[in-house]
């Protein structure tokens, strides 16, 4: 892709999609970064990438915008570059809680406006982002996923749903990685040293993962697979019910998107 895009906020998700995408050799000199702190982003200034704190130039010398703000500073960053965006750029917001309508509203060109939520793992080319727009075309769905899809996998949805895909997707590697942390202190309570255990325990989230997306069976079957009649499996696994692992995780979902969605 030779168009230029424009990271609106350098943020730690800013951050990850940027590092995404240049791990798919994608053009530093295409690529500008802007923060209020802009010695924070030195190491993407040392790849190439064009390093601001002017969100207007960046705007000005950009065709794709990628909004990454703070939830709380887009209608200032919109207000701050409405009158320098045109019908030509293609806009993509990675801002929770903020619909297509509500950025058009602050915009005074009426561009086409993309929603994406990926998550912190776009730095590693392993986001699931979800992606939502109105009335776009083909040709612009293409791009937004092509960038997307240089990230890690891409799915398109109702707007509607955003919330929620923030909650599952984004909130959710914190909650894997809060288990994942669970499982290595279990480990190291057992026997391992920490970095046995977080190398088990890492390692077996992922081949679970792979079991799933591979071979797309339902969890349960996967685990009928481990489980023996009186086997340590089965035990383990009924312990953590009773102790409501599974109704812990159900309530603390419901409880991000309760919270975003206020």
């Amino acid at each position: 892709m030779d168009k230029k895009i424009a990271i609106i906020g350098g943020g730690n998700l800013g951050q990850a999609i940027a590092s995404g995408l240049l791990s798919e050799n994608f053009k530093a000199s295409n690529l500008t970064i802007t923060r209020h702190k802009t010695d924070l982003l030195s190491d993407f200034k040392d790849q190439g990438i064009e390093v601001t704190s002017n969100n207007v130039d960046a705007v000005k010398t950009s065709q794709i915008i990628i909004i990454a703000v703070k939830p709380y500073k887009i209608e200032s960053v919109l207000k701050e570059v409405s009158s320098h965006i045109t019908k030509e750029h293609l806009i993509i917001s990675v801002v929770s809680d903020f619909t297509i309508e509500a950025i058009n509203t602050n915009l005074q060109s009426s561009p086409v406006i993309f929603r994406a939520m990926p998550n912190t793992a776009s730095s590693v080319n392993e986001s699931m982002t979800c992606i939502a727009s109105h009335n776009a075309s083909e040709e612009d769905t293409k791009t937004v996923t092509s960038i997307f899809n240089s990230l890690g996998e891409t799915i398109r949805i109702d707007e509607q749903l955003m919330d929620a895909a923030t909650v599952l997707g984004a909130c959710g590697i914190a909650y894997v990685l809060r288990f994942i942390r669970g499982m290595i202190q279990g480990g190291i309570e057992i026997g391992f040293d920490a970095k046995t255990a977080t190398q088990i325990a890492t390692q077996t989230v992922k081949g679970a993962s792979e079991l799933l997306l591979q071979k797309g069976n339902h969890p349960e079957a996967e685990i009928d697979k481990v489980t023996t009649p009186k086997g340590c499996t089965i035990a383990g696994l009924n312990e953590m019910e009773h102790q409501g692992f599974s109704s812990a995780l159900i309530k603390g979902i419901k409880t991000s998107y309760d919270n975003i969605s206020d």
